[in-house]
C-alpha cells in the first residue's frame, strides 16, 4: 500500500488544542471491525463495550517534562527534547537551532542547567550534563512537558497534570499513550466492578511517533525504537484470559507493539528491550482482540496500524465519519473503541 492510501481531509478546528475539562467527558466512536458498523457514544459508555472477563492493558510509562530552552556560547537560541536518559547525568536528546550544533559545543538551558554535545547519532544527539543531581530531578523542576507539535501553545502548569495519565508510575515517555488520558479513578473503579481486570506493560513513547512516513510504499518504512518491558506475571495473566475466552483490550497502540511485540512466538513472553515492530494492513495479530484508541494523524504508523486492526476500509470510513460528526482529534481529542477485523483483512 501507499502512504497517500492513509490521507484523509481534516479541518484544523477539529484538533484538539486543550483537554477537556473532565477526562471521561470524551466522546466515544465505537467501531466494529468484523461489519464496519459505527456508533457515536461517551466515553462514560465504555463499560457497556466491555465485559466481565476481559483484561485491558494499561501502558504504565510516564511523560518525563523534557523540553528545555536556552542558548549556546554564540548566543544562538537553542532548543532540546531529551529523547532517552542514557544515565544521572547524560541523554540522547533532538536539539533544534539555527545550526546544529558541533562536539564540544556547551549548551546553556534553563535552571542554570549546561550541557556539552559529545556526538551525534542520526537525529540525535548525545549530551553530557554537568550538573550536581540527576538530570531527571532537574527536569521535574525546571522541564517543560513535551506537547505534540501540532498543539499550536506553549505547555502551562495544567498540562503537568492532563499530559498524563492517572496510572502513570514510570518515568521515561517524551509523549503521552494518550488513549488512557480519558481514564479517570471513578472509570477504574467502576471497570473493576465490573469485573474487569487489568494488567500494565511499559512501553516509554518517544518523539518517533510523530515521525511523518516519508516514502510511498510503506513496506520502505524504517519503524523508529522504543523500550518496552512486559514482565512474566501479565503475560500469566494475559494468558490465563485467552484460555478461559477473554478478550484481551489493549488501552492505545502503544499498548498493541508492546503486546505484539512479546507475543511474536504465538503465545505471550516477558520481554525487555527494544521494539520497532511496525504493524500495517497485512499484519495478523497474535493476542490483541479490541483496543481503545484515540484519533491518529493522516499518513501516520499509528493510523495503518489501526486499518491493519479493523480493516482499511472500514477504518477510514470511520474516519470520515468522524469527521463529518466534529469529533475532537490527536492527543487531547475524543477516542475509538474498535474490535478486531476477524479476518484481518486489509481490503474490508
Amino acid at each position: 500500500m501507499r502512504t497517500r492510501d492513509f490521507h484523509y481531509d481534516l479541518p484544523d478546528d477539529l484538533i484538539a488544542q486543550q483537554p477537556l475539562p473532565e477526562r471521561s467527558a470524551s466522546r466515544l466512536l465505537v467501531l466494529d471491525g468484523a461489519s464496519g458498523h459505527v456508533e457515536d457514544r461517551q466515553f462514560r459508555d465504555l463499560p457497556g463495550c466491555l465485559r466481565a472477563g476481559d483484561l485491558l492493558v494499561f501502558n504504565d510509562t510516564r511523560v518525563i517534562p523534557a523540553r528545555l530552552h536556552g542558548h549556546k556560547d554564540s548566543g544562538g537560541k537553542v532548543e532540546i527534547l531529551v529523547e532517552r536518559i542514557t544515565g544521572s547525568r547524560t541523554a540522547l536528546a533532538h536539539v533544534r537551532a539555527s545550526k546544529s550544533p558541533k562536539p564540544g559545543t556547551r549548551l546553556h538551558l534553563e535552571g542554570g542547567i549546561a550541557a556539552i554535545v559529545q556526538d551525534r547519532k542520526d537525529d540525535l544527539f548525545a549530551l553530557d550534563f554537568d550538573i550536581p543531581e540527576p538530570l531527571i530531578d532537574l527536569l521535574e523542576r525546571h522541564g517543560h512537558m513535551p506537547l505534540p507539535p501540532y498543539i499550536e501553545r506553549a505547555d502551562d502548569s495544567t498540562d503537568r497534570e492532563r499530559y498524563q495519565t492517572v496510572y502513570a508510575c514510570r518515568p521515561g515517555a517524551v509523549a503521552a499513550p494518550t488513549a488512557g488520558l480519558h481514564f479517570d479513578q471513578a472509570m477504574l473503579e467502576r471497570l473493576a466492578d465490573m469485573g474487569i481486570d487489568s494488567v500494565n506493560v511499559t512501553l516509554h513513547v518517544g518523539a518517533g511517533t510523530f515521525q511523518p512516513v516519508r516514502v510511498e510504499n510503506i513496506n520502505e518504512h524504517r519503524m523508529h525504537s522504543e523500550y518496552i518491558e512486559i514482565n512474566d506475571e501479565t503475560c500469566r495473566r494475559i494468558e490465563e484470559t485467552r484460555a478461559r475466552g477473554g478478550r484481551i483490550v489493549a488501552v492505545g497502540t502503544t499498548s498493541v507493539r508492546c503486546l505484539e511485540t512479546a507475543a511474536a512466538s504465538g503465545t505471550c513472553r516477558p520481554y525487555q528491550g527494544e521494539t520497532d515492530i511496525f504493524i500495517h494492513p497485512g499484519y495478523r495479530f497474535r493476542i490483541v482482540d479490541a483496543m481503545l484508541t484515540n484519533f491518529h494523524l493522516p499518513e501516520s504508523t499509528l493510523l495503518m496500524l489501526v486499518c491493519a486492526f479493523a480493516g482499511y476500509g472500514h477504518t477510514m470510513r470511520a474516519y470520515r465519519h468522524a469527521v463529518e460528526e466534529r469529533y475532537r482529534f490527536f492527543s487531547y481529542g475524543d477516542a475509538m473503541f474498535v474490535t478486531r477485523n476477524p479476518t484481518c483483512d486489509s481490503n474490508t
